[in-house]
């Protein structure tokens, strides 16, 4: 079957597809129908290249105080910048996220989130007082 064109006020609408496929039509359709399905898996385990946990969760927000800390550079600048009320809001939410959390934890993520807490208070009281 050809291709059937029907014309309507300032529109056309073609319609190609065709009642049955070829044996050999149909088997293309299904290897490009396997082919995008296989690319699309692999695109999806690109985007989550590793599972978030407690621990790189807290990971993540000790990095951005990091950050507004002055301590990392701006990956695309290269320059530091100091945002200490940023950094105030990170160690608030980080003891937030202990208290509300305390006896739920493994000895290594109690162990951590303490770590950072501390670590972060203590730099953040050496950058106030400059």
């Amino acid at each position: 079957m050809g291709e059937e064109e029907i014309e309507g006020e300032g529109f056309v609408f073609k319609d190609s597809r065709s009642s049955q496929l070829s044996e050999d039509e149909a088997q293309e359709h299904d290897t490009q129908t396997e082919a995008q399905k296989t690319s699309h898996s692999q695109e999806q385990a690109h985007q989550q290249p590793f599972k978030i946990d407690f621990s790189t969760f807290i990971m993540s927000l000790t990095s951005s105080a990091f950050y507004h800390l002055g301590d990392i550079a701006d990956p695309e600048t290269g320059k530091t910048e100091t945002n200490l009320p940023a950094v105030q809001q990170t160690i608030d939410m980080l003891i937030m996220l202990r208290e509300k959390t305390q006896g739920n934890l493994t000895e290594e993520e109690s162990k951590l989130l303490e770590q950072l807490v501390y670590e972060l208070q203590m730099k953040f009281v050496a950058k106030s007082k400059k």
